[in-house]
């Protein structure tokens, strides 16, 4: 039973790796279809749970969902074969890309196939805001919040900061509203700056335990979207220890954002440029291993987390909080993506085959490249 969930993971996951585009949010949405709508593994509202869970601890939110779906399923062994089967195949293409551009010192051309896949993304972030956030908004209070957390995200406040702080104020106003008087504390970690991170300016000397440290930290502390990475690399990486040159860290970034799965492969990418493939491999398995720790600890806790009125309140409100910031990433990704007629026709098509005809979110994301591509040639 249990060899035989785990080879549904490997095939889910590992082909979730390889076609899952368009950052977190997307990911999500793939998997809700996945595991919610067609093989029903998880409720709606336990993996709106999960969801709201992994916005609370470091992490790429969308690679711990993997995680957590695994080890719902079939344990720890679950949770390391959703896991890695999901890194492994964005780990490889991020990999050969950079052994490519160390060769010949430049990227190769991807913008035709970008032009179908954004706007397909957009369709299925689409789909996956509406399953959620009629599953999650379930009175006034909560919606009053994702509205809350919305408009802070637009305001320019900092995703983990909307997310805790709508988190706690909505569970005080459901608490309240109950006849509650109690008092809610939560722990708080900033998402500033972080000196400690730095190994020292200056340091040129780089060397495999080096490297990993520094990935290790990062991922042991990255609170926010995978797009939070860039910020911690151009001051490491760049300013404090002139590893790479700005240009290499925007290269490293472009492949992260074309490459399926995970955006923090970029950490691959990085680690090859500096030291080859002993150096992607270490900076891979730095940056990722806190997340299977962080989840193996966090997972058994949530449903006792549920089970309190108070934590019940406050999972409530993050799951609300999450579906707004889902929405303000929908919002933002519109803006650059409708610029052109193509993009939008391709995002409705997205959208119609998702909902109506629930179409498989990797054949969408597949169909928009096809598609954008061919209506490109159109001019």
């Amino acid at each position: 039973m249990v060899n035989e969930r785990l080879r549904e993971l490997a095939f889910l996951f590992l082909r979730l790796g390889v076609t899952a585009f368009g950052g977190p949010a997307a990911h999500i949405g793939m998997m809700e279809d996945e595991v919610v709508t067609r093989r029903q593994w998880l409720s709606r509202q336990h993996f709106l749970d999960l969801v709201g869970a992994t916005s609370l601890i470091p992490g790429p939110n969308s690679t711990e969902m993997t995680m957590h779906i695994g080890y719902e399923r079939a344990g720890w062994p679950g949770l390391a074969v959703a896991g890695s089967l999901f890194i492994l195949p964005a780990a490889v293409l991020t990999g050969i890309l950079a052994w490519l551009y160390v060769q010949y010192g430049a990227l190769p051309a991807v913008e035709p196939l970008l032009v179908g896949i954004k706007p397909a993304v957009i369709g299925i972030i689409a789909t996956a805001v509406y399953r959620l956030g009629t599953k999650a908004v379930k009175n006034w209070q909560l919606a009053l919040i994702g509205l809350g957390v919305l408009t802070a995200a637009f305001l320019g406040v900092d995703e983990v900061v909307a997310l805790l702080v709508g988190g706690v104020l909505g569970a005080l106003l459901l608490r309240v509203m109950a006849g509650s008087a109690a008092v809610l504390l939560l722990p708080f970690l900033p998402g500033g700056e972080v000196p400690w991170l730095m190994q020292g300016e200056g340091e040129t000397a780089v060397s495999l335990w080096s490297l990993g440290a520094f990935f290790l930290k990062i991922g042991a502390i990255l609170y926010g979207s995978g797009y939070v990475l860039v910020a911690y690399l151009e001051g490491g990486l760049v300013d404090q220890l002139g590893w790479l040159t700005q240009a290499e860290l925007l290269d490293a970034i472009a492949i992260g954002q074309f490459t399926p799965g995970p955006v923090l492969t970029t950490a691959t990418f990085v680690g090859y440029i500096i030291a080859g493939v002993p150096g992607a491999v270490v900076a891979t398995l730095g940056i990722f291993l806190p997340s299977f720790l962080f989840v193996l600890f966090l997972n058994p806790l949530i449903p006792k987390m549920r089970q309190s009125a108070w934590f019940a309140a406050f999972l409530d409100a993050v799951n609300v909080a999450a579906i707004g910031l889902m929405v303000a990433v929908l919002i933002n990704l519109g803006q650059q993506t409708f610029s052109t007629w193509q993009g939008i026709v391709i995002a409705l098509l997205a959208l119609v085959a998702s909902i109506r005809f629930k179409v498989n979110s990797a054949w969408i994301v597949l169909g928009g490249g096809v598609v954008g591509y061919l209506l490109s040639l159109l001019g």
